[in-house]
C-alpha cells in the first residue's frame, strides 16, 4: 500500500449512514420490532467508523503535506464546527419525541412534510447506495494496490489478476458478503461493526505507538503514475522521529501537484477532501429503529463519537507534522505502512474501515428505503421494500438496495459520483438543520427537546455552512442535487401525501399570520386600499355553487368567508352538531376551487345566526364588510352537484381512504313548495341588520344562468362578448339631476369594475346607464359622469336613458331612503317597479349602435351582445318591519326576468381619486 494511487480517495469514499429501524417505524406493518442496541454499539461504533473511514489511514499525509499543520488544524476546526452545528440539530429533534425508524428521513419528513422529506429521503437513499458502491470499489482498488498482478513498486504481492471484469467480480463478491450480513439483520451487523471497530482501533493504536517507537528511517517512494520506474532514480521520503526542524518545516502550507492525479492542490480542494472524509455523523441516528432508547442514545453517542474522532485527527496531525518531512507526506499517502511496527496491521485497518463503511451504507440505505415504502410516497415502485422477516428485518429493502448497488458497480470508476454522494449527504444535513430551525421559529409549545444546547442561530448557521460546503466541493453536483430535490418535491406535491404527520409550515404560517394580524391596525385603513371582504351566507351549497364562485371573483384578493347557520339550541343537544360539519365544508371549498374560509354557527334562527357571523367572523383587521345573500324568490332549487364537473365525476363518489362522497354530506335541495328555514320577514330583517352594522349588502339573483366560462378561473377572451350593466340609481325612487353620485352608486361602480378585472370577465364590456330627468338636457350629466369615470380610472360605456317622469325632483330624501314612505301607495310603487323592470330589460338586448357610446334611449342602434350580469341599486328596507314583505315583493318585480342580477347597497366609501 506504499503507493495508494486511487483517485477515488480524493473524495468521500465511504457512506456513513448505517442504521436500522423497525418495520413499523414508518407506517406500521404489525411486525414487532426488537430494539436491542445500546448507545455504544448502535451509535458510537458506527459513527466513529463512518467518520474515520479510509481517510484516517490514507489522507492524513495528504492534508498535512499540502496545507501544513496550521492550516490543517484550521480546516479540521472549521469542518467539525460545521458538523457540530448539524449534530446539535439532530440531538434537539431526537429528544423532542419518539424517534422511529428511518433516521434522518424520519426526522425531516415528520417536520417539513412528505414533499420535502420524501424528496430528500430518496436522495439520501441514493447517496447511501452510491456510497456503498464507492466504498467497495475503493476497497477493491486498495487490495489490488498490494495484491494486484499489475501493481508497480517493490512491495506488491502480484497474485490477483486485474482488469474491468476482474474488478467487477471482486466488487460483486464483496457486495455479496456485505449483503449477506445486512440480510441477516441489524444484530449481526452490530456485532460485525464491533469487530471492525476493534480491528480499526488496534490498527490506529499500532500507528500511534509506531510514531514513538520506530527509529528514523528513509522510505522509498513509488514512481509517479505514467513514468518508467526502471529509468527513474529512486526517491525517498524521510521519517525523522520527533524533530523540531521537521515541525517547523511543516507548519506552513506547501501546495503542490497531487502525485496520483497531477492536479494542483489548493486550500479548497484539500479542505474538500478532509471534509468528505469525516461527515459520517448520521450513522448513529439512522440506527434509530433498533436502539433501546434513541432519544438518549442518539445525542449522547453522536457527541461522544464526534469528540473522539476530533481528538484522534488532531493527534495524528501533530504526530505526522513532528516526524515526517513534507516529501514523505505529499508523495506517499500510505506512509503509515512504512513507519509501522507491523505493516499488515495497517492494511487490516484500511480494509476493515472500507468493509464497515460499505455495510453501514447498505444497511442505512435499506432502512431508509423501507421507511419510504411504508409511507407509500412513491407508490407501487417501492412495494417490494415493504417485505420483512419474522423478526422484523426488512430483507426486501436490503435485496432491493443490493441490486441497485450492483448496477452502480458496473460503472467502475466513480470519481465524479463520489462528489455527488457527498453533496447528497450535505443536502440531508442541511434539511435536518432546516427542520430544527423551522421548529424553533414556529415557537410551537410541543417543541421542547430535552437537549437544549442549540438555538436558531446554530440551526441557521448549520444550513448556511452545509450549502456552502456543497458548492465548495462540487458546484455542478450541488446545483443538480437542488434541482433534483425540487423536481421530486413537485412530484410528491402532485401525488399528495399523508396529512396526519403535522407540517411545520402550518405552524410557521400561524406564527407569521398572527404577528401580521396584530400589525393590521383598523385605525390605519384608507379608502385607497379598500377591498371587498365578503361573507356569503349559504343554506345548502348544492343550489349555491354558481353564487359561491361568483363571490370568489368579486373578492379581489380580500377576505372571503362561507357562512352557514345550523338551527338548534345547544342546551337541548348532547354535543355541538356544527363541529363535524367543518370537514364537509372544507372539502367543498377545495372542490369548488375557491379561496374561502368556512365559518359555521348554531342558532335558534337564521337571522340570529347571521348576526353572530356578521359580528364574529374574521379577526382583527380582516373582518367581512359585505354581506352576500341569495335572492328570496319562488324559483325551484337546482342541484348543481349533478351538473358541475368538479362534483359529478364518478371518482368523486369513492374518495381516497374510503371517505364518503361530498354529495352524501349535504342534504338534497329543498323540494318546491316545502317550508323554508327563513321567512320573508326574517330575510329582509337580515338585510336591515347588516346595514345597521354598517355592512354593505349584495343580493344575488339567477346566478345559475351564468355561463360556466364566466365562473371559471381562466381567461374569458375567447368567449362571446357580453355586457355588464350598471344602474347606479335607485330605480324605485327616480329623481333628476346628478344626485346619483352617492356612496351607494359609487359602490356599484366599484364592484362592477372589480369584476371586470377578473380574467374570465375581461371580454365583457362595462355599461353605465345614466338616468335623465324629464327636464334635464341630454349630454350635460353624461359629461360630468365621464369626467368622474376618468378620475376613477374606470373604462366604461355611458348610455343616457330618460327615466323619472312624474318624480318629484325637489322631494327631500328620507333619512333611511325609505321608498315606501315617499308618498306613494302600494299600487303606485308596484307600477314604478314594473316600469323600471321594463326599462332595464329593454336596454339589455340593445347594442351601442352606430352612434357610439352615450346615446339616449331613442337612438336606433343595431342589436349587439346581450347582458351577462346586471348591477342594480338596492334601496334600504323600510323603517317599518310590517312592510318588509311588500319591500321584498317590489324587489322581486324589479329584478324579474333580468337574468343574473346583483342588487347592491353600499354604505362605506370605496373609491378615491388621489394617488
Amino acid at each position: 500500500m506504499a503507493s495508494e494511487s486511487s483517485p477515488l480517495l480524493a473524495y468521500r469514499l465511504l457512506g456513513e449512514e448505517g442504521g436500522a429501524f423497525p418495520p413499523n417505524g414508518a407506517g406500521g406493518s404489525g411486525v414487532p420490532s426488537a430494539r436491542k442496541l445500546s448507545t455504544f454499539l448502535g451509535v458510537v461504533v458506527p459513527t466513529v467508523l463512518s467518520m474515520f473511514s479510509i481517510v484516517v489511514f490514507l489522507r492524513i499525509g495528504f492534508v498535512v503535506g499540502h496545507a501544513g499543520l496550521l492550516q490543517a488544524l484550521a480546516m479540521l476546526l472549521v469542518a467539525y464546527i460545521i458538523l457540530a452545528l448539524t449534530v446539535l440539530s439532530v440531538c434537539a429533534i431526537a429528544t423532542n419525541g419518539a424517534v422511529r425508524g428511518g433516521g434522518a428521513y424520519f426526522m425531516i419528513s415528520r417536520t417539513l412534510g412528505p414533499e420535502v422529506g420524501g424528496s430528500i429521503g430518496l436522495m439520501f437513499y441514493l447517496a447511501n447506495v452510491c456510497g456503498c458502491a464507492v466504498s467497495l470499489l475503493g476497497l477493491v482498488e486498495s487490495v489490488l494496490d498490494v495484491f494486484g498482478a499489475d501493481v508497480t513498486g517493490s512491495s506488491g504481492i502480484r497474485v490477483l489478476p486485474q482488469g474491468y471484469g476482474w474488478n467487477l467480480l471482486y466488487g460483486s463478491l464483496l457486495l455479496g458478503l456485505v449483503g449477506g450480513v445486512c440480510t441477516l439483520g441489524a444484530g449481526l451487523y452490530a456485532r460485525a461493526s464491533f469487530l471492525t471497530f476493534l480491528l480499526v482501533s488496534g490498527s490506529l493504536a499500532s500507528v500511534l505507538v509506531s510514531f514513538v517507537a520506530v527509529e528514523p528511517r528513509n522510505i522509498q517512494l513509488a514512481p509517479r503514475p505514467g513514468t518508467n520506474g526502471s529509468s527513474v532514480p529512486p526517491r525517498f521520503g524521510h521519517f525523522t522521529g520527533f524533530n523540531g526542524s521537521t515541525l517547523k518545516d511543516n507548519l506552513g502550507a506547501g501546495y503542490a501537484e497531487d502525485y496520483t492525479t497531477g492536479a494542483m492542490m489548493t486550500f479548497a480542494s484539500v479542505f474538500a477532501v478532509l471534509f468528505n472524509g469525516c461527515t459520517g455523523i448520521m450513522a448513529g441516528a439512522n440506527m434509530s429503529g433498533e436502539l433501546k432508547d434513541p432519544s438518549r442514545a442518539i445525542p449522547l453517542g453522536t457527541i461522544i463519537a464526534v469528540a473522539y474522532t476530533f481528538f484522534i485527527y488532531i493527534l495524528l496531525f501533530f504526530l505526522s507534522s513532528f516526524t515526517c518531512d513534507r516529501t514523505l507526506l505529499q508523495e506517499d499517502y500510505g506512509f503509515f505502512r512504512g513507519i509501522s511496527l507491523w505493516p499488515p496491521l495497517v492494511l487490516i485497518g484500511i480494509y476493515a474501515t472500507a468493509l464497515s463503511a460499505s455495510m453501514s451504507s447498505l444497511i442505512g440505505a435499506s432502512r431508509i428505503l423501507h421507511a419510504l415504502a411504508q409511507d407509500d410516497l412513491f407508490g407501487v415502485i417501492l412495494a417490494p421494500a415493504k417485505v420483512v422477516s419474522g423478526g422484523g428485518n426488512p430483507w426486501g429493502a436490503v435485496l432491493y438496495s443490493w441490486g441497485l448497488v450492483q448496477l452502480v458497480l458496473l460503472a467502475g470508476k466513480l470519481n465524479t459520483l463520489a462528489a455527488v454522494v457527498t453533496v447528497f449527504y450535505l443536502v440531508a444535513y442541511a434539511a435536518v438543520d432546516l427542520s430544527c430551525l423551522s421548529l424553533e421559529w414556529a415557537s410551537a409549545p410541543n417543541f421542547r427537546p430535552t437537549f437544549n444546547l442549540f438555538s436558531w442561530h446554530t440551526c441557521l448557521l448549520g444550513v448556511a455552512s452545509c450549502l456552502l460546503m456543497m458548492f465548495l466541493i462540487s458546484p455542478g453536483a450541488a446545483g443538480g442535487s437542488l434541482l433534483l430535490m425540487g423536481l421530486l418535491s413537485a412530484l410528491l406535491t402532485a401525488r399528495g401525501g399523508p396529512s396526519s404527520w403535522g407540517y411545520v409550515s402550518q405552524a410557521l404560517l400561524f406564527h407569521q399570520v398572527r404577528k401580521y394580524l396584530l400589525r393590521l391596525d383598523v385605525r390605519k385603513e384608507h379608502v385607497k386600499f379598500w377591498r371587498p371582504q365578503l361573507l356569503l351566507l349559504v343554506g345548502n351549497p348544492r343550489g349555491a355553487l354558481p353564487l359561491l364562485r361568483l363571490a370568489n371573483q368579486l373578492k379581489k384578493g380580500g377576505l372571503y368567508v362561507l357562512g352557514h347557520v345550523t338551527l338548534g339550541d345547544l342546551d337541548s343537544l348532547p354535543s355541538d352538531p356544527v363541529q363535524p360539519q367543518y370537514g364537509a365544508w372544507l372539502s367543498l371549498v377545495d372542490l369548488a376551487q375557491v379561496k374561502a374560509f368556512v365559518d359555521l354557527t348554531l342558532s335558534p334562527s337564521v337571522r340570529q345566526g347571521a348576526q353572530h357571523l356578521l359580528r364574529i367572523s374574521g379577526l382583527g383587521g380582516m373582518k367581512p364588510n359585505t354581506l352576500v345573500l341569495g335572492f328570496y324568490d319562488d324559483a325551484p332549487p337546482q342541484d348543481h352537484f349533478l351538473t358541475d364537473p368538479a362534483f359529478s365525476e364518478p371518482a368523486e363518489g369513492a374518495r381516497e381512504g374510503g371517505s364518503p362522497a361530498l354529495s352524501t354530506l349535504f342534504p338534497p335541495p329543498r323540494a318546491p313548495g316545502s317550508p323554508r328555514a327563513l321567512s320573508p320577514q326574517d330575510y329582509v330583517a337580515t338585510v336591515a341588520d347588516a346595514l345597521k352594522m354598517n355592512k354593505n349588502v349584495v343580493l344575488a339573483r339567477a346566478c345559475g344562468a351564468l355561463p360556466p366560462e364566466r365562473l371559471s378561473r381562466g381567461s374569458g377572451s375567447s368567449a362571446q362578448l357580453h355586457h355588464v350593466d350598471v344602474w347606479p340609481l335607485n330605480l324605485l325612487r327616480p329623481r333628476g339631476g346628478p344626485g346619483y353620485v352617492d356612496v351607494c352608486g359609487l359602490f356599484l361602480l366599484q364592484m362592477a369594475t372589480i369584476l371586470s378585472m377578473v380574467p374570465a370577465w375581461h371580454s365583457a364590456r362595462l355599461r353605465i346607464f345614466l338616468c335623465l330627468g324629464p327636464r334635464e338636457a341630454p349630454g350635460a350629466a353624461e359629461g360630468r359622469l365621464r369626467a368622474l369615470l376618468s378620475q376613477l380610472r374606470i373604462r366604461a360605456e355611458v348610455q343616457e336613458v330618460v327615466w323619472g317622469e312624474g318624480a318629484e325632483t325637489g322631494e327631500p330624501e328620507e333619512e333611511e331612503g325609505d321608498f315606501v314612505n315617499g308618498g306613494r301607495g302600494d299600487e303606485e310603487a308596484e307600477a314604478l317597479a314594473c316600469s323600471a323592470n321594463a326599462l332595464v330589460r329593454a336596454q339589455q338586448g340593445r347594442g351601442t349602435g352606430g352612434g357610439g357610446p352615450g346615446g339616449p334611449e331613442g337612438r336606433g342602434g343595431e342589436e349587439g351582445p346581450t347582458t351577462a350580469l346586471t348591477f342594480l341599486y338596492l334601496p334600504r328596507p323600510p323603517a317599518d318591519p310590517a312592510r318588509y314583505p311588500r319591500y321584498l315583493a317590489l324587489l322581486d318585480i324589479l329584478s324579474r326576468d333580468l337574468g343574473p342580477t346583483l342588487l347592491v347597497h353600499g354604505v362605506t366609501p370605496v373609491t378615491c381619486t388621489d394617488l
